[in-house]
């Protein structure tokens, strides 16, 4: 699933895939909000790891989990 991370004051997001359920990661950032946390942890498909803080998070987009298609369609 690929997200998309919008920050304040910043004239690039956040774009990375990452191999975890929609659901999952949906709970994991209401649930750090709720408790107000500092900052939130993503983990990308490669391993790569992200902290993002919270309080100049502007949108977090989440694209779909569908696997891109290899080859040409009809």
């Amino acid at each position: 699933m690929e997200i998309r991370i919008g920050i304040a004051n910043t004239g690039r997001e956040l774009s990375f895939e990452t191999s975890e359920a929609s659901d999952a990661v949906k709970k994991s950032v209401a649930d750090a909000l709720d408790a107000k946390a500092s900052h939130l942890n993503f983990t990308d498909v490669k391993g790569n790891s992200y902290l993002v803080p919270t309080a100049t998070l502007a949108y977090i987009e989440f694209g779909t989990e569908e696997s891109r298609r290899v080859g040409f369609v009809a």
